[in-house]
């Protein structure tokens, strides 16, 4: 799972206690966003949500709830626990659903709720990571306990156990295999008392509609609708795009005035997002992405380029990423030609998806590779390069 590093109260000094509304003036305060209302009212819908948990904790349960409507899970779990007549926990808050277009800030106001929000157990996930893991649970339970005969209860049960403040980034829902899933297994997580954050382009009613299955999809529309606020940021300004015209994107030579160059860089793509580790799930292996903020990612040319990664690395990268900084490319040549290699795939997957990439180099794009063997291979990656350079590709929007 995405786990978020302090660095929204540390790098402004703020005092312990500071919620997602002050966090955020500050860092208006400070230069390191612009003001906007639509963020500022998604600030402080978070900012309830932070008042309320502190008063907040699920009851702790032995076992999964039973089968049923949630209603009758919540009456049958007291019944069981011995709760009738004792008086109740204090509520669950509801959760927070912020929708809006790419770029207009919701990944940054989760993380910064994030990292504030005052509990013990929780996690932040990007959505389809987190399904991905549900599948396998689910596939991993029913191998092992073949008598179990509905596996989700108890995988919710786990789940809630784990954490009971989920944060999802970009909830979206385009498999058939979720969408027969979910319904259920948020009424069992909503019935263990989990707070669900989540970030997402797309309305709630919209979600998985005009496809085959919708209808059966419904019940979990109408789940989030009742147990989660939805805030739509309806900002007009697009913080991803349109920003880096007229940023330099291809440094000559590397060094320490590169270096602080590239920083700058890409502290202005965060756009005030916390810098942190990222670890993306592909086919079951990990890439670690030891530097991220938001929608950019940096690495060195050896951490990247220098070890045995492929094409599905670079994919997964290139599609969760709108921006990339690479620190210290080096000249390339014939005896290097297995990094060159892994440099021409990174590349071409990179302008196919979109990525803006932001570069220190030894030399320029059409003289990195000169001479020998390879060369003429490396034509078409110095090409691309230089287009990636252009005001044109800087507008085109990331296909993730």
């Amino acid at each position: 799972m995405e786990t978020v590093l302090s660095s929204f109260a540390s790098d402004l000094h703020l005092p312990p206690g500071t919620g997602p509304l002050a966090a955020y003036r500050a860092r208006v305060d400070a230069g390191l966003l612009a003001p906007d209302p639509e963020q500022a009212k998604a600030a402080a819908r978070l900012d309830r949500l932070w008042r309320e948990l502190p008063g907040y904790h699920p009851v702790v349960r032995q076992a999964a709830p039973p089968h049923g409507r949630l209603g009758g899970l919540l009456g049958g779990l007291k019944a069981r626990l011995g709760l009738q007549g004792q008086p109740s926990p204090a509520p669950r808050p509801r959760g927070v659903y912020m929708v809006g277009q790419v770029g207009r800030g919701k990944t940054m106001l989760m993380d910064l709720f994030f990292e504030l929000a005052p509990v013990e157990h929780k996690k932040r996930v990007h959505f389809h990571r987190f399904m991905q893991d549900v599948h396998q649970r689910l596939h991993d339970m029913k191998r092992a306990h073949p008598e179990l005969t509905d596996p989700i209860p108890p995988l919710a049960h786990a789940i809630a156990d784990e954490a009971w403040l989920l944060c999802f980034d970009e909830f979206q829902v385009n498999d058939i295999a979720d969408a027969m899933i979910l319904g259920r297994l948020f009424e069992y997580l909503f019935a263990e008392g989990v707070v669900v954050v989540a970030t997402s382009n797309t309305q709630p009613q919209d979600l998985f509609q005009n496809r085959p299955g919708a209808d059966a999809f419904r019940p979990f529309i109408a789940v989030i609708q009742r147990e989660v606020d939805t805030v739509v940021l309806d900002s007009p300004r697009d913080y991803r795009r349109g920003g880096m015209r007229g940023m330099t994107t291809w440094i000559v030579p590397p060094g320490p005035d590169a270096s602080q160059e590239l920083d700058s860089i890409f502290m202005r793509l965060a756009d005030g997002a916390p810098v942190r580790p990222v670890t993306l799930d592909i086919m079951g292996r990990s890439l670690a992405v030891p530097v991220a903020a938001g929608p950019v990612a940096r690495f060195s040319f050896p951490a990247l380029c220098g070890r045995a990664l492929g094409a599905g690395d670079y994919l997964a990268l290139a599609t969760r990423f709108p921006a990339l900084i690479l620190d210290d490319i080096p000249r390339l040549g014939p005896d290097n030609f297995d990094v060159a290699r892994r440099f021409i795939v990174l590349v071409d997957t990179l302008y196919e998806q979109k990525v803006k990439l932001f570069a220190s180099a030894e030399d320029q794009p059409d003289a990195i590779y000169q001479r020998g063997e390879g060369a003429q291979a490396f034509e078409r990656t110095a090409s691309r390069l230089e287009e990636m350079q252009s005001v044109a590709y800087l507008d085109l929007p990331h296909l993730s």
